[in-house]
C-alpha cells in the first residue's frame, strides 16, 4: 500500500474514534439528563443541544438551506433516510415539540430503546393487523391535534445511493388531519456513517427545508405524497429508486399496513377511514 493511502487509512481510523469518544462523551451526561429531568419539551432540548454538539466537535455541523421550523411551528416533515445519523441530524435541527415516529423493534434495543421512550417518540408496531390499525389510529389522531411529526417515509435504507419508493401513511395522516407537509432533504450522512460501516468518516452535513406543502390543496394522500417526493428528489443528487410500483395504496403507516377497507376521499371522520 502507497504511503499516502497508508496516512489516509489511518486518519480515517483515529477520525472514526475520536468520533465515537466524542459520542459516547457527550451520550453519558445526555442519558443522566434523560433519567432525571422532568418534563417532555426539557429533555427534547437536552438532546437537541446533545446532537448538535457531537456534531460540531467532530468537524461536521449540521448546515441548513431554507426556512427552519420556528417553536410552535406544527407540521409533519418528511426525510429521506441515508444513514444511522439521520435521526440525529433531525433532532439537532428541528424544534423540540418534533415527535419521531419509530418501529416499535428499536424498544429492543437497550439504551436506544430508553432514549426514544425518554423523549416521547411514536413507535409503531407492524407486528399483526390489530396493532397495525391501532398505530394508524394513533397517528392519525396526533395529526388533527396538530402533532408536530417528523417521519422517514422511505422505511429503510442501505448502502447504495438513491430515493426509494415512499409508504403513505404518514401523508394519509397528514391530509385526514389537515397538517401541512414539510419536506425535508438530508444529504451528507450516507457517506459520513454507511449501513455497511461502523467506522465515521469526516464529511460535511447538510439540511435543506423544502416548501411547505398545504394538505388542502392536493386531492388525496397519494398526490400529496407524489408532491412531497418530487420535492425532494429535485433537491437530492441521488438517483430516483422508484421502479413505478410506488406505494401510494393508502394502506401504510411507516411500512405498515392499515386496514381501512378502500379510498379516503370525501371521508370526514378519521376513525372511519381506518375501519
Amino acid at each position: 500500500m502507497p504511503p499516502t493511502a497508508t496516512a489516509g487509512v489511518l486518519f480515517r481510523l483515529i477520525y472514526a474514534a475520536y468520533a465515537w469518544f466524542v459520542l459516547l462523551f457527550v451520550a453519558i451526561p445526555v442519558a443522566v439528563c434523560f433519567l432525571l429531568l422532568p418534563g417532555l419539551e426539557r429533555r427534547r432540548a437536552v438532546a437537541r443541544w446533545g446532537a448538535g454538539t457531537v456534531f460540531r466537535m467532530i468537524g461536521s455541523p449540521v448546515r441548513i438551506r431554507g426556512e427552519p421550523l420556528s417553536a410552535g411551528d406544527a407540521a409533519v416533515v418528511v426525510s429521506n433516510h441515508q444513514s444511522y445519523l439521520d435521526g440525529i441530524i433531525l433532532t439537532a435541527v428541528l424544534p423540540p415539540q418534533y415527535t419521531f415516529l419509530i418501529k416499535r423493534e428499536m424498544v429492543q434495543v437497550p439504551l436506544a430503546g430508553f432514549v426514544l421512550s425518554r423523549l416521547g417518540s411514536e413507535f409503531v408496531d407492524r407486528s399483526d393487523a390489530s396493532q397495525r390499525h391501532r398505530s394508524a389510529r394513533r397517528l392519525v389522531q396526533a395529526a388533527k391535534e396538530r402533532k408536530a411529526l417528523a417521519v422517514f417515509p422511505e422505511g429503510t435504507f442501505d448502502a447504495a445511493p438513491g430515493l426509494k419508493p415512499f409508504h403513505t401513511g404518514a401523508f394519509r395522516a397528514a391530509w385526514l388531519g389537515g397538517v401541512s407537509i414539510v419536506p425535508v432533504v438530508i444529504t451528507g450522512a450516507r457517506a459520513k456513517l454507511p449501513s455497511d460501516c461502523w467506522t465515521p468518516r469526516p464529511g460535511p452535513l447538510w439540511v435543506e427545508f423544502c416548501p411547505r406543502l398545504a394538505t388542502g390543496d392536493y386531492p388525496d394522500p397519494t398526490a400529496l405524497m407524489r408532491a412531497a417526493r418530487g420535492a425532494i428528489l429535485d433537491r437530492l443528487d441521488e438517483p430516483d429508486l422508484d421502479d413505478g410500483s410506488l406505494i401510494d395504496d393508502g394502506r401504510t403507516v411507516d411500512g405498515g399496513p392499515i386496514e381501512d377497507g378502500g379510498p379516503v376521499e370525501g371521508e370526514t371522520d378519521p376513525a372511519e377511514a381506518l375501519d
